[in-house]
């Protein structure tokens, strides 16, 4: 019978919690009685000169007796860890989902109900003369309340079925017979029945690779390392890791599998990602040797096979690609993993397709998600796992590189040819690879295009965590990172790559512009995203300096014309446009806040300052609005629909931004719960107003290219950031409209500027 929400809201834990203190007391009680017996009964007895029955029957009597009086300990002993486990567990478990149902759901509006199965349904109460109309925000809300309900109710499901079996297990069944599988903690447990399921391999049902992933999921990411560890030593090193996983991958993905299987290897690829990041991490209480580091790099160019007689057989690398792709891994482990796959690369961009399997439709491999590739190019799956590994992916592009050999152990005094990672895969002869099993790929120039484009894109990715830092695909609220010396010069370098040579971002589809696309178009979104982090630099750049451009942390000290010419280039994405343009108003809505309410001995007056603050966020607008025409118009690369869409994915850097601002100097800002009421709202609605107005549907070829949409939407924004800085500021109204005025002319003022620039078509 299932647990169901009920059982967790309403159960009594304290009962639970009386019983693991009535087991430690008898746990005690049991070892002494264990030791008096070793000491005392058996010791005599070994001692004693028996003769006769007594010398085997009575002697045998005391040895298992002492035995058996052990063997109860050992069990009362395994009771009581597991059991003082799950009270925990389940504890903390019931405190979480107490919160959502009684704080989280009112707040929002939002009734639970107990459906049954172990699952609930959140769904909002009719209200007499309400219209039951919802905005997506408070849909959004609604689905995640049920989907964390539900989540904590599937581990607190998997807690319970885990004691149940270890409890039986422990007892054995046997009246008369006690001490049989005995665990040191819960984890154990679970390990156990994990390998258990492990084992089996492709044999297992649907039905116990469900439960295989449940218990990953939900115990692979547990602080200690303890389970995660445990599972891959259980599995028998990274030899028989890689075996294990292949094996799975291959039955979930191939031509024969059922929807059921693929989405559950889907499930396995990430939960054993997760696990192996947590496994490898030599700052956990419980971790894997820094042997397997070493043994993975071995393996990664030898092949490896499942099954007996298997002729087809992948390199370790592919196999382990797939793992890598989920996770925060510590810079000890993945990057000189990472440092070898890219010098393999280098050498022979094809020396892992080679190996991939020809005359099918195309699967998905080794990376069962299908998310930029198949998985046969080690390269793109390493690359997505410094995406979401920051502080590895930061000490990757900015330490320098070490030379390995072809074994993966480092090359003493070795040259790697190249100055940094970032100088590698930025060189116009770097060769990406089309990582697809698709037969029919080279006919197909769109899927070949598409395909180009993987590796590229998990190059964004990764640049993307190390300049931020924070994975690449990070919740929408999680906190804004000071930025270090070494991001902000990273991020120095990303702006003078692109700003100097604009063409290895460049995308023409069918435009009437005579321009090649660039290698590494595909990497325009990520790129977008480190502006927007770094808003501040770019708006002190174009605006030449000033202290009211104050950056997060250290300065990129970005140079004026490439940080120009690179936005000019970054903006024809429709992702990047937003973000940029999300986060530019937002940037200066704390500007203008802090003209209007900061410290400040200034003798120039508030209107004249406003002014001056507005500018520079006027010409990124500037920039945006001519990027924006260029896609639209000339390269035909995206749609105003396209733009306009891709704003509502892009909110968070509003929040984030105006977080920044609100505590410039912490090293981390908490976005959730930060105190942005008094532009958040205000802000985000502006956003969207100021895309959907800035449309680039002028005639074709209209050379004119006024923007008057465009510069109404910055000066808007503008006007709305005043009057959220002013909301309680006891100024007059006239007052209030002069200094919307002002800065609404400083925003067109730059607005006209950013556009006139050269522009992104012809930036070179």
């Amino acid at each position: 019978m299932a647990l169901t929400f009920t059982d967790l809201v309403e159960v009594d834990l304290g009962r639970l919690g009386t019983a693991v203190t009535d087991w430690k007391n008898t746990v005690d009680g049991l070892k002494t009685q264990a030791e008096n017996a070793r000491k005392g009964m058996r010791a005599k007895s070994e001692a004693a000169r028996w003769a006769g029955v007594n010398a085997t029957v009575t002697r045998e009597f005391v040895t298992r007796t002492t035995k058996e009086i052990a063997d109860l300990h050992t069990e009362a002993n395994s009771i009581y860890q597991v059991l003082d486990d799950a009270h925990t567990e389940l504890a903390a478990l019931q405190k979480q989902i107490r919160t959502a149902v009684r704080t989280d759901a009112p707040g929002l509006g939002i009734r639970v109900e107990d459906i049954g199965d172990g699952k609930v349904r959140c769904f909002f109460p009719h209200i007499r003369g309400d219209t039951d109309e919802r905005t997506q925000e408070q849909l959004d809300a609604r689905q995640e309340l049920e989907g964390r309900v539900n989540g904590l109710l599937a581990h607190a499901a998997e807690i319970d079925a885990s004691v149940a079996r270890a409890l039986r297990k422990s007892h054995g069944g046997d009246p008369h017979n006690a001490g049989h599988s005995a665990y040191e903690s819960l984890d154990d447990a679970q390990v156990e029945r994990a390998l258990e399921l492990a084992h089996k391999g492709d044999g297992m049902t649907d039905q116990e690779l469900a439960e295989l992933n449940r218990l990953i999921r939900y115990n692979g990411r547990e602080k200690d390392g303890e389970f995660a560890t445990g599972f891959y030593e259980g599995l028998g090193g990274p030899e028989k890791t890689l075996e294990f996983y292949a094996e799975m991958s291959i039955d979930g993905t191939g031509g024969d599998a059922t929807k059921v299987r693929l989405d559950a290897v889907r499930d396995l690829q990430q939960n054993m990602g997760f696990a192996l990041a947590n496994a490898t991490d030599p700052d956990t209480a419980h971790h894997l040797p820094a042997t397997w580091g070493a043994d993975f790099r071995r393996l990664g160019t030898q092949q490896i096979g499942w099954e007996r007689g298997q002729w087809n057989k992948p390199y370790g690398y592919q196999v382990l690609g797939g793992l890598l792709r989920y996770g925060n891994y510590d810079a000890r482990f993945i990057n000189p993993i990472a440092e070898h796959i890219t010098q393999l690369h280098k050498e022979d961009p094809y020396r892992f397709l080679n190996n991939k399997p020809m005359g099918s439709k195309d699967i998905y491999g080794f990376n069962p998600s299908g998310r930029l590739g198949t998985g046969n190019d080690p390269l793109n799956s390493v690359l997505e796992a410094l995406g979401h590994s920051p502080e590895a992916s930061e000490k990757f592009f900015t330490d320098p590189p070490t030379a390995y050999n072809e074994d993966g152990t480092v090359k003493t005094g070795g040259k790697v040819g190249f100055g940094t990672y970032l100088d590698l895969f930025t060189d116009k002869d770097f060769e990406w690879t089309v990582d697809t099993n698709d037969t029919n790929i080279l006919a197909d120039e769109d899927k070949t295009k598409t395909a180009l484009g993987y590796g590229p894109e998990a190059l964004g990715h990764a640049l993307e965590s190390a300049t931020t830092g924070r994975p690449y695909d990070s919740d929408d609220t999680a906190d804004a990172i000071r930025h270090t010396p070494e991001r902000a010069g990273l991020v120095n370098d990303i702006v003078n790559k692109f700003g100097e040579d604009p063409g290895l971002i460049r995308h023409n589809e069918n435009g009437d512009l005579d321009e090649e696309s660039g290698p590494l178009y595909a990497m325009r979104g990520s790129l977008g995203d480190i502006t927007a982090e770094y808003m501040g630099d770019f708006q002190r750049s174009l605006a030449g300096g000033g202290d009211q451009f104050t950056t997060f942390g250290e300065s990129a000290a970005l140079d004026p014309d490439n940080a120009h010419r690179f936005l000019a280039e970054v903006g024809q994405d429709p992702d990047a446009y937003a973000s940029i343009t999300s986060a530019q108003q937002a940037y200066t809505a704390n500007v203008v806040n802090d003209v209007i309410n900061g410290d400040s001995d200034s003798s120039v007056s508030d209107a004249e300052r406003l002014r001056n603050a507005t500018r520079a966020g006027g010409i990124v607008a500037g920039v945006m609005s001519e990027s924006r025409a260029d896609a639209v118009l000339d390269y035909h690369t995206a749609s105003d629909k396209e733009f306009n869409e891709a704003a509502a994915d892009k909110q968070k850097w509003a929040d984030r931004l105006l977080g920044m601002g609100v505590d410039k100097v912490a090293e981390r800002v908490p976005i959730l719960g930060a105190p942005l009421e008094w532009a958040s709202e205000d802000i985000q609605e502006s956003i969207m107003k100021s895309i959907e107005k800035d449309s680039s549907d002028q005639a074709e070829g209209d050379a004119t290219r006024t923007y008057h949409e465009g510069r109404s939407a910055v000066m808007d924004s503008a006007r709305t950031a005043v009057g959220a800085a002013t909301r309680n500021s006891g100024f007059t109204a006239d007052t209030i409209d002069d200094l919307k005025n002002s800065a609404a002319n400083g925003a067109d003022d730059g607005h006209t500027a950013g556009a006139t620039m050269e522009s992104a078509g012809d930036a070179s």
